[in-house]
């Protein structure tokens, strides 16, 4: 049954696009914007991406324009169709919209096998060197600032206000009773922070993907098939968006071989990047440890603010904080392994 929203969707599909006819199967994905699959009376099938009221359309366009320039070196992504009138999202009535060609492909939500590891590494190390040059990097990062230097006293005062929330409850569910054991373990080891941000060495950084995670890539087997969701360009850590895939909490809970995996996608990445520092490397483990125990994402909008999606996010935290436990534990032996593995590619 048609809604308000997907029949101005769909009347944007026509006037905007030449596209009449589109039946619209709304995707159980996205935390921000609302998507879909669109079927035509033709059988072409499109993906239309609805973002949300106040959405900085600015930013978007930017972020569309890095996967069309990933796309010209050689990375398989998703091609935004242009309108009618030569625009890569349009605006009407409060409604903004983009349409990509649909690639087949699904995410792969329990780790990367080898080969979509190796696949997955020399993406990420062709997207690198397509950026390393571009021309935002020659701003300072919005982030990195914040990012080196966390608010600690915050970060306990908040997860001691989610576990006030929780403890408050009449009735605890179990994700409740999950939530009052993870984030007392996390503020257990908020003070090791600093000590660990201080072994940091001086790191490279550069425009990135800005969102490089197993949700934005599609495989078909053990082939890519599309990087998808770039963000605008935005420079940070070149080691933080290889230590977030290379690390991905995913391999790190599920797969007892972890660090061997996180290595190898890690050798993938300096086939098609070799040139990145040796230093980075290293610390690209901690750096993705680092990012993972001060970040509250899932829990905190469980009881604030919850998302479209929450029972992903519920689950999101949970796995982001066993991966969190299992880094802080190894991290000697994965810092060791990523030195040998820098040393082997001439790093």
């Amino acid at each position: 049954m048609p809604t308000t929203e997907t029949t101005a969707l769909t009347t944007a599909l026509e006037r905007d696009y030449g596209l009449p006819g589109a039946v619209l199967e709304r995707l159980p994905i996205g935390q921000v914007t609302v998507n879909y699959r669109a079927r035509f009376p033709d059988r072409a099938v499109l993906f239309v991406k609805h973002y949300p009221a106040g959405a900085d359309l600015a930013a978007e366009r930017s972020a569309i324009a890095q996967s069309r320039l990933a796309g010209e070196h050689g990375v398989p992504v998703a091609t935004a169709r242009a309108s009618l009138d030569g625009q890569v999202i349009t605006e009407h009535d409060g409604h903004a919209i983009s349409v990509w060609e649909w690639v087949e492909g699904r995410t792969v939500e329990d780790g990367l096998n080898p080969a979509q590891q190796r696949a997955a590494g020399r993406a990420l190390g062709t997207i690198h060197r397509a950026f390393v040059g571009h021309p935002a990097a020659a701003s300072a990062s919005s982030k990195l600032e914040r990012w080196m230097n966390p608010d600690i006293q915050k970060l306990e005062a908040t997860v001691d206000k989610l576990l006030g929330m929780v403890n408050e409850r009449a009735q605890r569910d179990d994700f409740d009773e999950q939530a009052l054991r993870t984030l007392a373990e996390r503020r257990a080891v908020l003070h090791r922070i600093p000590g660990l941000i201080a072994g940091l060495p001086e790191l490279s950084t550069q425009v990135l993907h800005g969102d490089y995670s197993a949700v934005n890539l599609l495989f078909d087997g053990d082939t890519l098939t599309a990087v998808l969701d770039f963000l605008p360009p935005d420079p940070f850590l070149t080691a933080y968006e290889l230590g977030r895939i290379a690390f991905d909490p995913r391999a790190v809970v599920l797969h007892e071989d972890w660090i061997t995996s996180g290595v190898r996608l890690v050798g993938a990445y300096l086939e098609t990047n070799p040139d990145l520092p040796a230093a980075d490397v290293r610390a690209c483990a901690r750096v993705a440890l680092l990012q993972l125990v001060t970040s509250l994402y899932g829990v905190k909008q469980h009881y604030c603010d919850p998302g479209l999606l929450q029972d992903d996010l519920d689950q999101f935290w949970l796995l982001r904080h066993a991966a969190a436990q299992r880094l802080l534990e190894r991290l000697e032996e994965v810092e060791a392994a990523l030195g040998e593995a820098a040393a082997q590619h001439g790093r």
